[in-house]
């Protein structure tokens, strides 16, 4: 088989940010001196985009999955010298996945790259809402010393019954992370866990995320997006949670119904939600998630 490619030394400063277009993952050496040609844009969106001009002729695209370049069934069917379309992450949910098998494009990503950013990311939100954070800070930026206001939301995370949708790489990696929390752990996945992690980690299998929810104070969704699980947390889901539980997604935007999740953070059936995936991504500025009550969003960071 052939080997990866070895890097004979650094060809970058250390502390540059290569993980951006400014950076260009850096890549740019190491392609040209191979005799390839590598175009960096950020101008994705469009027919008059460069990445639209551009795609007509690459034969690799990678995108990162924070901002990405989507590849649709139509973007597909323009880029006839196409091969391989790479995800500078986790999650391929940007590329039409079914176009990409029928014109033969293979989809790669680079699996378990920023997985414990991700499981890190859940923790500080998990916290960040039950403690009442965000509002906590806020009034020291404003000035004020508003004591009860702060703490009228604050909770303590320790005894909470916390579960998982997806127990892959990520989620079994939130668990891990929890356990010391003194917290009651629960899981959903299509596969189970071997039955040694779960008594390690003192967590409970349910079949589905529809007879867990009811039970957790915290849900983290840790699953990908595909056909079911998109719109997986809509009102009905949302209605067999706790009143007054808290929703965390740093999977992908569309597992969660966008107006579902508002009107329920304005009625109260969740007490928060926080997360950094939208959808579409970048987020326009009216987005509902940027305004609504009680949540705690961040631009698409965790896996950095």
């Amino acid at each position: 088989g052939q080997t990866l490619p070895t890097p004979k030394a650094i060809d970058f400063e250390p502390g540059v940010l290569l993980g951006s277009v400014s950076g260009e993952l850096g890549l740019r050496k190491f392609l040209e001196s191979q005799g390839h040609s590598l175009i960096v844009t950020s101008d994705k969106d469009g027919p008059d985009s460069v990445f639209e001009h551009e795609l007509v002729d690459a034969e690799i695209v990678i995108s990162q999955p924070f901002w990405p370049a989507y590849l649709t069934e139509e973007r597909i069917a323009k880029a006839n010298r196409l091969k391989l379309a790479i995800t500078a992450g986790i999650g391929s949910d940007h590329v039409d996945l079914q176009a990409a098998m029928d014109r033969g494009v293979t989809v790669a990503e680079v699996t378990y790259c920023n997985s414990i950013s991700v499981s890190e990311h859940v923790v500080m939100m998990i916290l960040a809402l039950v403690r009442n954070y965000i509002p906590s800070y806020q009034w020291v930026v404003k000035g004020g010393w508003n004591i009860a206001d702060c703490v009228a939301r604050s909770y303590d995370v320790e005894g909470m019954q916390i579960g998982t949708v997806g127990a892959g790489r990520i989620g079994s990696a939130v668990l891990r992370r929890l356990k010391p929390f003194d917290v009651k752990l629960h899981y959903t996945d299509r596969h189970r866990l071997p039955a040694t992690v779960e008594k390690e980690l003192g967590v409970t299998f349910h079949p589905d995320a529809a007879s867990m929810v009811g039970i957790c104070d915290v849900v983290t969704i840790n699953a990908p997006l595909h056909p079911e699980t998109e719109n997986l947390f809509d009102e009905a889901m949302i209605a067999r949670m706790k009143r007054g539980a808290y929703l965390v997604n740093t999977a992908r935007g569309k597992i969660c119904n966008r107006e579902a999740i508002a009107r329920a953070l304005e009625s109260g059936q969740l007490a928060g939600y926080a997360g950094d995936v939208w959808f579409p991504q970048p987020a326009p500025k009216d987005h509902p998630w940027r305004s609504m009550p009680h949540h705690g969003m961040t631009p698409h960071i965790s896996g950095s």
